[in-house]
């Protein structure tokens, strides 16, 4: 098979994309003796089009699975989709206009099945045309039996154990989303907002200032807190203070979270404002008073207020303490407040039943875990050891949602004792059934559970799910603990660290034994992460793919290493498209030479300097290229082999043989060889990050005399020791030296680089160099097209004496 004139990405891709899934190119081999290399593929969330941003992330994991590939490892790489729970249902809330209170439970869920079939059809198409080399039979999306029933069996896996629990207690949640959510789920958000300054009055009738950033949450003040080693309110400790406008009566009460150097010293303690109040109320068993709905909106316990919002609500009451002379002050202040992660509003405490996975008493073993895993870059487990170290929390599973994983649990409506679904149930909706068998009472009738379970409860054990831990046990035990968790840095304290926990909890082990984090993509002034659910920067990711190609997308997003965000930047991508023409333009150069040729075992004789040094440059490269790939390094790899394609190859090599190669003489088969080593190796080095130019150079060159259908599974190249000659390199900078003295002088002059020049004197050349120099006759004439290589001075002084590195060359016109 020859190679064509032009290389024409777009359709050579698509047509081997399809050569691919025929073949079955990346199918997992279960028959084989293989060490087994799996990855637990990220399950892209279902809540909007996929980005560059994600091309850029998934890609990484692909370099990693087609190296592992080439090293002899039995690859298993799936894929999945996350489309429970709420990231889907806010989708559909969004593109579809409707709500589950609107048109019922049954009738959203359908439309969220609906939603997510189309996207991730969308997303596949994507992955494919990236070149994701993918074990498309392994394929399972979070919401499926299979997911659902792994999901409920761990969850009564954890209930039988007490590790999960129920309780009615002060609860993080979204007021926009009316669910319950984790610690996990906050970010920080940055505000300017108002300090207020509120006019409590202590028992005597003295005022007494309090400084707050929520005045709404007045109607719900239990107490007034102060440091107990405050001396300006030491007096007042133990005494009763009376609320502005609301007029209740609370205790004023010592703490030594009370901070002294924030607002007047005094701070309100409100049921409830922050993690601080729910301490301080549980501490000094204070009443609750819930002033905040789960709506967000003001209770009947705030009247007059109630029914507004809390910014409502805040504007109201602050006019009507400033009417009656109980606002002292205001003043701007910048705060940070914690919001929902899926829709960036300020979260809330409520006081509600839920569901919990017990974490704090195993938080020793959680860090020891994190510990024992190698984390790329290294720094990324510093961030799960923060993480864990400053858990405050036990994980709350249960979501006030309509769309997702129900928990397997019904409530005797006789006795109200639970009744959790036998294992041979699962996957079951408790309200599309009841149980199997009565309650212990003799009750039939039974309420179902109807929250479900937080998406995270599910993806943590996608190990669990694709490996199918319950269905097919050889299986699992083949790829369970896995070799790689691919992710991004901004879930290492869900994603990560809850797989980590279910698999400490169900099978005492790590799920895998290397994090690969990968940064984000950013828009193109790198102001913002780009988002799915926000819009997808400047070029979509099938856009970029069509327009530049997979193998252009594919050299930007190898441009910066693990951990590192990088633009969405088209002028980078486009500089991908131009090295897979260069690449293609030396294979085709190469072609005439290489065509059906079979290198002999040993090196022919008659090896020039500049095929010793760049053979010894390759050694050293593909020494280096495995070196970096191995401590998941791809961006050094691209980085050196770049280097070595472009300079030496490329501008280089190629002119110093050109001579020998186009000549078919003297030489002739020491250039052949040396030229198709270089260019067999630089393919299967680039073959992990370039995979359709690279498999069509292959083919067309390299396969038959190879006997390997496909690149991707050729073997990977060792360094050949035999050319690793510390001397032969210095004599190839030398050459290179030389090279760029001339090309420099003829720049200069205005001359073509393939002008010619009389001679080429070489007075000064080190007397360690001279042979290596004068062996490189040949090529130094045709690289510089000189007529004459001399080591003499030029007769009577003429001639133009120019720098080259360790010595002067003159050049003789």
């Amino acid at each position: 098979m020859s190679l064509s004139k032009q290389y024409d990405p777009l359709t050579a891709e698509r047509a081997t994309e399809q050569q691919w899934r025929e073949a079955g190119v990346y199918h997992f081999d279960r028959d084989s003796d293989a060490p087994v290399y799996a990855i637990d593929t990220p399950p892209a969330s279902v809540s909007g089009r996929l980005h560059l941003g994600h091309v850029y992330s998934y890609a990484h994991a692909d370099f990693f699975a087609r190296y592992r590939r080439m090293r002899g490892d039995n690859v298993f790489y799936p894929m999945g989709y996350d489309d429970n729970g709420l990231p889907t249902e806010r989708l559909v809330e969004r593109t579809r206009g409707v709500r589950a209170a609107q048109v019922g439970r049954a009738a959203f869920v359908r439309e969220c099945l609906a939603v997510a079939a189309e996207v991730e059809a969308e997303y596949e198409t994507i992955w494919r045309r990236l070149g994701l080399s993918i074990d498309w039979r392994y394929t399972y999306r979070t919401i499926d039996d299979e997911s659902r029933r792994v999901a409920q069996w761990g969850f009564l896996d954890l209930l039988r154990r007490g590790l999960a629990y129920r309780q009615q207690a002060p609860t993080l949640w979204c007021p926009e989303c009316r669910t319950a959510i984790a610690q996990a789920e906050q970010n920080d958000l940055e505000r300017e907002t108002t300090f207020y300054t509120l006019r409590f009055s202590s028992d005597d009738g003295a005022p007494l200032p309090i400084a707050t950033t929520r005045p709404e949450l007045l109607p719900a003040c239990v107490a007034v807190f102060v440091h107990p080693d405050d001396a300006r309110h030491a007096h007042l400790i133990g005494r009763r203070a009376t609320t502005p406008f609301f007029e209740r009566v609370v205790p004023i009460l010592a703490d030594p979270a009370a901070d002294p150097t924030v607002g007047t010293g005094a701070v309100m303690c409100c049921t409830f404002g922050d993690a601080t109040d729910i301490a301080w109320q549980r501490r000094h068993d204070l009443p609750i008073i819930e002033a905040i709905g789960p709506d967000g909106r003001l209770t009947a316990a705030a009247a007059p207020f109630a029914g507004q919002t809390t910014d409502e609500a805040r504007r109201a009451l602050t006019d009507a303490l400033d009417e009656r002379g109980l606002l002292l002050a205001r003043r701007p202040t910048a705060q940070t407040v914690r919001v929902h992660e899926r829709c960036d509003t300020p979260v809330e405490y409520i006081t509600s039943r839920q569901w919990f996975i017990r974490l704090l008493d195993q938080r020793a073993a959680f860090l020891e875990a994190g510990h024992r895993i190698a984390w790329h870059p290294a720094h990324m487990g510093a961030r799960y050891t923060q993480w864990v170290e400053n858990l405050s929390w036990d994980w709350c599973i249960s979501r006030q949602r309509a769309f997702g994983v129900p928990f397997p649990l019904w409530y005797c409506e006789a006795c109200g004792e639970m009744m959790p679904a036998d294992e041979a149930e699962l996957p079951v909706d408790p309200a599309e059934r009841p149980p199997a068998r009565p309650c212990a009472c003799g009750s039939t009738d039974f309420r179902p559970e109807t929250d479900v379970m937080d998406t995270w409860a599910t993806s943590s054990l996608t190990p669990q799910i694709v490996g199918r831990r319950l269905s097919d046990e050889p299986l699992f035990r083949r790829v369970f603990p896995m070799s790689l968790r691919p992710q991004a840095h901004e879930i290492i304290r869900t994603w990560a660290f809850y797989t980590i926990v279910r698999a400490h909890y169900h099978d005492g082990a790590l799920p895998w034994t290397n994090v690969a984090v990968s940064g984000w993509g950013l828009s193109p002034d790198g102001a913002a992460k780009l988002s799915k659910s926000k819009g997808g920067g400047p070029i979509g990711a099938l856009a970029a793919l069509d327009k530049y190609s997979a193998d252009a997308v594919r050299y930007w997003a190898a441009g910066a290493g693990l951990g590192k965000d990088t633009i969405i930047s088209e002028e980078r991508i486009a500089a991908g498209g131009r090295w897979v023409t260069k690449l293609w333009n030396v294979a085709r150069f190469a072609e005439r030479f290489l065509a059906e040729y079979t290198p002999p075992a040993a090196p022919p004789d008659g090896l020039t300097t500049a095929d010793r040094w760049l053979l010894a440059r390759l050694a050293r490269i593909t020494a280096a290229a495995t070196a970096a790939f191995d401590a998941y390094d791809y961006a050094t790899v691209r980085g050196e082999v770049e280097t070595f394609f472009w300079r030496d190859l490329a501008d280089n090599y190629l002119e110093m043989a050109k001579q020998r190669l186009y000549a078919g003489e003297a030489g002739y088969e020491a250039a052949r060889y040396t030229l198709h080593r270089a260019l067999l190796t630089t393919v299967k080095l680039l073959a992990p990050l370039l995979p359709y130019v690279t498999e069509a150079i292959y083919s067309g060159l390299f396969a038959a005399t190879e006997g390997v259908s496909s690149v991707h599974l050729a073997a990977w190249p060792k360094a050949d020791t035999r050319f690793d000659d510390a001397t032969a390199l210095i004599a190839g900078d030398a050459l290179l030296d030389i090279a760029t003295a001339v090309r420099r002088y003829k720049s200069e002059r205005g001359l073509s680089l393939g002008a010619e020049l009389a001679a080429l004197h070489l007075p000064d050349a080190p007397p360690e160099l001279t042979a290596a120099l004068r062996g490189a006759t040949a090529d130094l004439l045709s690289i510089t097209r000189a007529r004459a290589l001399l080591f003499d001075d030029t007769p009577n002084g003429h001639g133009v004496r120019l720098p080259a590195g360790r010595f002067d060359v003159i050049v003789e016109q």
